[in-house]
């Protein structure tokens, strides 16, 4: 029997790409977006149904996930809908900061709280997160999107305790930067206190030479983490982020802290 993925921030991005791979290669795909009349793409292809879901909105999330519920067994669920906020703190308005925690995170609470009920009464199912490598180590001018990351982190560690006993998995997936998140998915604001921090925090990532992954290339892990069958919570991926942890591993949190310092601030 084909197993099933539910796919939040299906639109675009890595999203899309999971979407795609996981089609092609036998799954059924229930992928959601916020504008599903907007998708030409995956609708096309036969094993993957678009469905609406904005995860901010709580009464969506319940009927779109009862309804991909009564259309047969969900096997995996992959909360990959979010995006970065990132700028100076002092420049950030109140409902900027009370959307990036309830999308980054409270969604991911929120749907994998909906599924909960049908993967305890199979005593199976698959939770995989998409989390970053800002959750494992923090960077300037990005404290929200990071505190987003960093509390998925130790919810996800918690939640793997009371959901093994059931049968039931969490894993996140930890890239470093991907080809099209910065301009697909990203809400920049700005402070002139801040500019000069701000400017060399975007130049070394937008820099021509550093290493990206591609969206495809993330897909893959996704995909590993469905099927490799292991208890593995954590997933760093990419060869930027397997560097730069290895890099805070080897230094300890205040010598990484420290080195970033002079990295990015001087």
């Amino acid at each position: 029997m084909n197993k099933t993925i539910f796919i939040t921030g299906a639109s675009s991005g890595l999203g899309k790409a999971t979407a795609k791979l996981f089609a092609a290669r036998g799954w059924q795909v229930f992928a959601t977006m916020r504008k599903p009349e907007l998708e030409n793409e995956l609708q096309e292809l036969d094993n993957v149904r678009v469905l609406p879901l904005d995860v901010t909105n709580l009464e969506q999330i319940k009927a779109t996930t009862q309804l991909a519920l009564t259309l047969g067994p969900v096997d995996v669920v992959f909360n990959n809908a979010g995006y970065s906020l990132l700028g100076a703190l002092e420049a950030t308005t109140d409902e900027q900061l009370v959307r990036q925690m309830e999308t980054n995170f409270l969604g991911v609470v929120r749907v994998t709280q909906a599924f909960i009920p049908a993967f305890r009464a199979r005593k199976a199912g698959l939770f995989i997160t998409s989390s970053s490598s800002a959750g494992l180590m923090a960077f300037p001018v990005s404290s929200m999107y990071d505190a987003s990351k960093w509390a998925l982190e130790g919810w996800s560690e918690s939640l793997s305790f009371e959901l093994k006993e059931f049968g039931i998995g969490i894993k996140n997936i930890e890239p470093g930067l991907i080809s099209t998140e910065m301009a697909d998915r990203s809400v920049i604001v700005s402070h002139p206190a801040y500019d000069t921090l701000a400017g060399k925090f975007f130049a070394l990532i937008n820099n021509p030479d550093s290493i990206v992954s591609t969206p495809e290339q993330i897909a893959e892990v996704v995909y590993e983490a469905a099927t490799d069958g292991t208890d593995t919570l954590r997933y760093v991926c990419g060869e930027d982020a397997k560097a730069l942890y290895a890099q805070r591993l080897a230094l300890g949190d205040e010598g990484f802290r420290k080195e970033i310092q002079q990295m990015i601030v001087g």
